[in-house]
């Protein structure tokens, strides 16, 4: 019985995986030094099939800039030899990714029904979650559905915050990419926080009073499914593309600002395809109608990403500094200092375009252009020993110091704006 036990155990953790698997699949790093490396990094990316994690794309590959990728197994000794060939100096981050994706689970725990804000949950247990949340907090926590996915998923909202007549919001959305599956732990973590210590923690009911929160727990719906089941290394969304066989769209660069300007990618089997036009997805849809219908009180908006330790604020379409950068720059160093005081976690800051890489039609430019001018986005743990791989035991430290983070913005709004 023991033995049946553990056989199931093991083809459920190779089932929670996805039906593709990446065994043998290798990641390296990579740190240009001058451009003929860059033109040699960017020409590889046309011959082999590379899976960029860091940067998106060969397109924002520059000097001096760490470079992670996937190759297959079947092809990763090509690309070790010509990498070799071509005098660059490399790492390997994972030398079998499956092993990686295995080890972010805690073990058998993992497959019990129960929900727990320490582990991944996949959307059903989100989902439901979000409803028991309304019900058990019904003076702190409303559920509002804003529309739904490609794959007609509903699509919602939690409102935390005691007040009615709303005067200062704040707009949050967690799992934008698909397989930055720290990201929805950290909106769950930041609900249950939240309700928690609402009449317990001073600052948090201070600000719960006079803040409310919108809460998108997960904005990738369909391709979050899609990463468990499936492709654990799935970005997109889920919609199909006219004249492609490849599915999805980059919901980060289908916003309606500066749109296709820099990550003009026409071809749909690129992880950064920014779609047939802006705003064409039903998801990017849903957030931009919710946001237009609630921005006379809006005064933030947070996106929440992995990875890198970055708090990133706009622009990414251009390396001009936003009127207000003296603020959002104090305002992100603030935050980045309450975060590291407690794991000692290093971060940093900056513009999009010159922090990590440029890029167009992004959530937080178009959030910032519509009127939210204090608009963050954080890209979480951690910098390269597991990547989109964090395992379970790091959740809590993570979201433990990102809270610190987010309250330090969440105080800036609730004094800088008068009553």
């Amino acid at each position: 019985m023991k033995s049946a036990l553990l056989v199931a155990l093991i083809a459920a953790s190779h089932a929670v995986a996805g039906t593709r698997r990446f065994d043998g699949d290798k990641v390296y790093r990579v740190r240009p030094k001058n451009e003929k490396q860059v033109d040699f990094i960017k020409h590889l990316a046309k011959t082999v099939q590379l899976d960029f994690w860091h940067p998106d794309s060969a397109h924002q590959v520059g000097t001096q800039m760490n470079v992670d990728f996937r190759v297959g197994a079947d092809q990763s000794t090509f690309v070790q030899t010509l990498l070799e060939h071509h005098d660059m100096q490399y790492k390997i981050l994972f030398q079998n990714v499956q092993e990686g994706i295995e080890k972010q689970f805690d073990g058998e725990k993992h497959f019990s029904r129960k929900y727990s804000y320490t582990k991944y949950n996949q959307w059903k247990k989100i989902s439901a979650w979000t409803a028991r949340m309304a019900k058990r907090y019904p003076k702190l926590v409303s559920r509002t559905q804003i529309g739904s996915t490609f794959e007609n998923r509903p699509m919602y909202i939690l409102k935390v915050g005691r007040q009615t007549n709303i005067k200062k919001a704040i707009f949050m959305d967690c799992g934008i990419h698909a397989r930055e599956w720290i990201s929805p732990a950290f909106c769950q973590w930041f609900v249950k926080e939240a309700t928690e210590n609402y009449g317990k923690d001073k600052c948090m009911t201070r600000l719960l009073d006079s803040v409310s929160f919108y809460v998108l727990p997960v904005f990738n719906i369909d391709g979050y499914v899609w990463s468990w089941k499936k492709d654990r290394m799935w970005r997109k969304n889920r919609s199909n593309n006219s004249n492609s066989e490849c599915i999805g769209t980059d919901l980060n660069r289908n916003f309606d600002v500066k749109w296709g300007t820099i990550d003009n990618y026409e071809d749909p089997c690129f992880d950064i395809y920014c779609g047939p036009a802006a705003e064409s997805e039903k998801e990017t849809k849903a957030v931009t109608a919710f946001i237009r219908e609630n921005l006379q009180t809006l005064k933030a908006y947070l996106s929440f990403h992995s990875f890198s330790q970055m708090l990133l604020y706009p622009y990414g379409y251009t390396t001009d500094l936003a009127p207000n950068h003296k603020k959002l720059d104090k305002m992100a160093q603030n935050a980045v200092n309450a975060l590291t005081s407690l794991y000692n976690t290093t971060y940093i800051y900056g513009p999009i375009a010159s922090t990590i890489y440029p890029c167009s039609g992004t959530s937080l430019d178009w959030a910032y252009e519509e009127g939210m001018k204090y608009s963050f986005a954080f890209e979480l743990r951690d910098t390269g020993e597991y990547d989109f791989l964090l395992p379970e035991t790091l959740i809590q430290p993570t979201c433990e110091e990102t809270m610190l983070a987010v309250k330090s913005i969440s105080n800036f709004i609730l004094n800088y704006f008068p009553e």
